[in-house]
């Protein structure tokens, strides 16, 4: 480039910078949309050349407008995006680091805490902190450091736009890996999204925590109930995202834990007890409906991780679980819990292993409900609950099966 062509380039390009300090509103969001459109995918040797080498001062006025108009969602999108050319330029390692000093991570952070702000604002927030820490452990840990756990979990959990929530996801993964120092934040972060109402948040909470569990190599006990408790949602794809986290867990030190509570949660605690034995009349049903689903999930699971390790089945067996699935099979007043712990039961009675193992499972079962009951049962467990009448199941409800000691001596 000639003497003569530098000058008129950088003459142009502080011409460009007047254009900006002295414009609108109306004509920065023009200045904005121009540069976005033409610069998107250039490196950083041709942002300095498409600026007369001077890409940093538009960056420093980037970056000074949005700290002081990000709170009343002035063109905060189009800034947000703008910012992103530079930090996604390819050698442009030294924009990040101008965006870094003038407080650049605290900024975007902010911003996904602002209930004001669009989403799609949020959406380019999220998509920065992604680039800065895919920059480096380091930069994981100044976002971190910065709340940026906290943040980004709470965006997720009230974002109602599924790429929003998607971004967020992404990013919680991304600080985990890689980052020792911060990844049991993360992990407990994603734990506290469990409880969230949105069935899309805790679908991906599980998604995540299931992906990084190999990572993080621990389980932390507080993770137990909140995950049991899901076991309460009738969106199926949550459900499956469960169970699949709880065979997950059951190789960690959890297992004696998530074996207990499935158990216990095949018996709600508003008794669900057939009427003919009472007077009184039965809990509203509205309110004890989740209990419910959660009592036929309970089964279901029972039903999956029995299956897939004999060891496991007999932990289950030693907790009484013959008998709190008669409790479940016995519910009038929940056909789904009936089925699953019919089908369930079966697997214990008859499963391919366990008949050889268990058989004083089904002595047990036979002996507690009596032989006409039992082979009815037999024939077609799946529809069971459809010719069951109240007095089979008090018989069920009410059963006291204990199966003692180790199922190896009660075998012999």
């Amino acid at each position: 480039m000639t003497l003569a062509t530098e000058q008129i380039e950088i003459s142009k390009f502080m011409s460009f910078l007047q254009d900006w300090d002295h414009g609108t509103k109306a004509i920065r969001h023009q200045i904005l949309n121009d540069f976005i459109n033409t610069s998107k995918g250039k490196t950083s040797p041709e942002l300095e050349l498409q600026f007369a080498q001077g890409a940093s001062l538009f960056l420093t006025r980037l970056t000074a407008w949005l700290r002081i108009t990000y709170m009343v969602g002035t063109c905060v999108t189009e800034q947000l995006q703008a910012i992103g050319i530079f930090l996604s330029a390819a050698s442009g390692h030294r924009y990040l680091i101008e965006i870094l000093e003038v407080g650049g991570i605290l900024t975007l952070l902010e911003i996904l805490r602002l209930k004001q702000l669009q989403e799609d604002a949020k959406q380019e927030a999220l998509k920065l902190l992604t680039i800065i820490a895919n920059a480096g452990r380091k930069y994981k840990e100044l976002i971190c450091e910065s709340y940026g756990v906290r943040n980004i979990a709470e965006c997720l959990a009230n974002s109602k736009l599924e790429k929003t929530q998607e971004q967020a996801q992404i990013l919680l993964e991304l600080l985990a890996q890689g980052n020792p120092k911060y990844q049991l934040q993360v992990y407990k972060g994603l734990i506290a999204l469990l409880p969230c109402t949105s069935p899309k948040v805790q679908q991906m909470a599980l998604q995540a925590l299931r992906t990084l569990q190999s990572i993080v190599k621990i389980v932390h006990p507080c993770i137990v109930d909140p995950l049991l408790n899901i076991l309460r949602t009738i969106h199926y794809e949550v459900q499956y995202e469960a169970i699949e986290f709880i065979k997950v867990l059951l190789n960690y030190k959890v297992r004696q834990a998530l074996l207990e509570g499935v158990v216990a949660r095949l018996t709600p605690s508003t008794e669900n007890q057939p009427k003919i034995l009472h007077d009184e009349p039965t809990s509203n049903l509205a309110e004890s409906s989740p209990l419910y689903v959660q009592q036929a999930a309970a089964a279901k699971v029972i039903g999956i991780i029995i299956k897939e390790s004999t060891e496991i089945a007999e932990e289950m067996l030693q907790l009484k679980v013959v008998h709190h699935l008669m409790i479940a099979m016995g519910n009038l007043e929940h056909a789904s819990s009936q089925k699953q712990a019919c089908l369930t039961l079966e697997v214990s009675i008859y499963g391919s292993y366990l008949i050889h193992t268990f058989p004083v499972v089904e002595e047990h079962v036979r002996q507690a409900i009596g032989e006409s009951f039992y082979e009815l049962y037999m024939k077609n467990p799946e529809n069971l609950y459809l010719k069951m009448d109240s007095i089979q199941a008090a018989v069920l409800v009410n059963n006291k099966v204990n199966i003692p000691g180790s199922m190896e001596a009660a075998a012999e």
